[in-house]
Order: structure tokens, then sequence, then C-alpha cells
């Protein structure tokens, strides 16, 4: 079962159209919150894989052996992949969301340049 989702979908990415000539391109409402969202989800499992290893090596009786730092390290290095599978929908949303406000972005300003060039040539 394989669950792909295509980021070009629009139903799921926000239109961040480019506003009125000459107004900066923004990144849309939806876009934050899921920015923020996934952001969010990845420190809570990293701060709950710390929980869950440092709590097996206090029942181990190795505290004193393995401090918290490790068991941090070892989270950390455990929910970069685990959030990449567990959050995907939502790694993938975001990351079609700061693909369509660079590409708005990026045309605001090579528009601005063309309006620079034009005043510098007049």
């Amino acid at each position: 079962m394989t669950n792909k989702q295509n980021p070009q979908d629009s139903s799921q990415v926000e239109p961040s159209l480019p506003g009125p000539p000459g107004q900066k391109p923004k990144l849309g409402s939806k876009a934050w919150r899921d920015v923020l969202l996934y952001g969010f989800l990845r420190l809570v499992l990293f701060l709950v894989l710390t929980f869950v290893i440092h709590s097996i090596v206090i029942l181990l009786g190795m505290a004193n052996f393995f401090p918290l730092l490790m068991s941090a390290l070892l989270a950390l290095i455990l929910a970069l992949p685990l959030s990449m599978m567990m959050f995907k929908n939502l790694r993938l949303r975001v990351t079609a969301q700061m693909a369509e406000w660079d590409s708005a972005r990026r045309e605001h300003k090579r528009q601005l340049q063309e309006q620079l060039q034009d005043r510098l040539h007049d």
C-alpha cells in the first residue's frame, strides 16, 4: 500500500498567487501553519524518543554510564528518519508550499529587475 501524494495537487496546496504588481509574495497562513506544525511534531517526536530511551537506560540501571545527553543524541539520530516516514504527507505539503512561494518570489524579483532595467534605459 503506497500513499504517494502529488505535490502539485491544487487541493492540498493553498495558491499564493502574486498580488498586485510591486507587492512582495508572502507565504500563506495555511503554509505557515503547516511549517510550524511540522516543526512542532518533529520536536515532540525528539522529546518522546529521548524520554523513552532514557527511561530504558534508567530501568536497566545504566544511568551512571549513559547520560541524558547520549539519550538525546541517539533520539536525534532516530528522529530524523522516523519523522520523514511518520509525517510524510505533511512534509510533502510543506515542501510544495515553499516551492510555490519560492517561484512567486523569484518571479517578483525578475519583475523588479525588469522595471529597474526599464528605468535605467529611459
